[in-house]
């Protein structure tokens, strides 16, 4: 009996080392706190930051050294470098902690040392993509908006047009896009943008030299979230870490010929500073409803689009399987959703973003980019 009443013991004793271990970072009073996770630079410091009602930044490194100072029990965690890691460790390590230093700020009668002012630091992006995909033609309004000033101007194109033959039915691209019965939908279309042209939420668009029909592209964006690799749709949420907004800038002057059929994403998509990326990411589980998330364009505060994730062709979890067949997806990177419509090359009179502007891409739940449009040579070092 008195062995067995041993054993009970120590099974108790096991049971509450392990809850008083991760129970200490669950503590301080229930209901979640949410917060936005970004990288941010103070005197010419780096740092990862928790963003707390978008006006608040605990650097989570200090935040993270004090919570253990004040709570001895609690596991030990090495701070994590960059984004990359902070989301590698994110449901094992960070996610409880996060949730006890966001509980712990915003129950504050004072803002501790390690939080600042939105206003005291330079946002930078929140992660540096090793992979930047993004979505083509994945709004139904944007791809019946360019078939439309196609047929105005009298072209055929891709889109069609009068006198251009009728376009071949949509058929399974074997071991990378299967159709199920009864889909016409065309088969998903993605791109790559290089990730040297990311660029922070207020940092300069550059009109490079020469060219005058920027375009602007206000697109949701997922954050992968673990390797994946021939990933399921119906398996895919399990690969998304969080969500972020992208500009996709895109310059339509084409490239002067018609070498290759006159298709040159390099020259479209990847100028230096045409990917703005941010502000921050908003883990999935703070987005209710990311397939039902308002997105808005503004060029000097006038509305240039004004749509949702809802009118996707294909939706974020379908991209991702798409994707994934063809290229290993890493932690950190982004796949862009694509743009609805309302860009210059479905405007029979556009306006092409130039020196001066202001673009602001606003995604509802997870914030706005900011950036202002400048010359080349107002930046250049050349």
């Amino acid at each position: 009996m008195a062995l067995k009443q041993m054993f009970v013991a120590l099974v108790l004793a096991l049971a509450v080392a392990v809850i008083a271990s991760a129970g200490l970072d669950a503590q301080a009073g229930g209901a979640a706190v949410p917060y936005k996770l970004g990288t941010f630079e103070q005197g010419g410091r780096t740092f990862l930051g928790l963003v707390l009602r978008d006006a608040q930044i605990v650097d989570i490194a200090r935040a993270n050294a004090a919570y253990e100072t004040s709570n001895g029990s609690a596991p030990k965690l090495t701070a994590p470098a960059d984004m990359k890691q902070l989301i590698t460790r994110y449901d094992a390590e960070w996610k409880p902690r996060l949730g006890a230093i966001a509980r712990t700020v915003s129950s504050a009668s004072t803002a501790p040392p390690y939080a600042y002012a939105v206003s005291a630091v330079k946002v930078l992006p929140p992660v540096r993509p090793s992979v930047q995909l993004n979505a083509g033609g994945n709004y139904v309004e944007h791809e019946t908006g360019i078939a439309t000033n196609q047929a105005r101007a009298g072209g055929g194109g891709a889109a069609g047009g009068r006198g251009a033959a009728p376009a071949p039915a949509a058929q399974t691209a074997p071991g990378i896009w299967e159709r199920k019965p009864g889909d016409t939908r065309d088969n998903p279309y993605l791109f790559q943008k290089s990730p040297t042209i990311i660029i922070g939420a207020n940092d300069p668009i550059v009109v490079p030299r020469g060219r005058v029909q920027i375009d602007f592209e206000c697109e949701f964006a997922t954050v992968i979230a673990k390797p994946a690799h021939y990933v399921p749709i119906d398996r895919a949420a399990d690969y998304i870490f969080g969500y972020t907004a992208h500009h996709d800038v895109s310059d339509r002057a084409g490239r002067g010929d018609r070498k290759m059929g006159g298709s040159d994403w390099l020259i479209g998509k990847n100028h230096d500073t045409f990917g703005p990326l941010g502000p921050y990411i908003v883990p999935k589980e703070f987005i209710k409803d990311p397939m039902h998330t308002r997105h808005t364009m503004y060029l000097n505060g006038m509305v240039m689009q004004d749509s949702n994730t809802d009118r996707m062709s294909h939706n974020i979890y379908e991209l991702l399987s798409f994707a994934s067949n063809i290229i290993t997806l890493n932690p950190g990177d982004v796949i862009a959703g694509g743009s609805p419509a309302g860009t210059n090359i479905e405007r029979a009179d556009p306006r092409w973003m130039r020196a001066g502007d202001i673009a602001k891409c606003d995604i509802e739940g997870i914030g706005a980019l900011n950036n202002p449009v400048v010359a080349e040579a107002a930046v250049s070092t050349r």
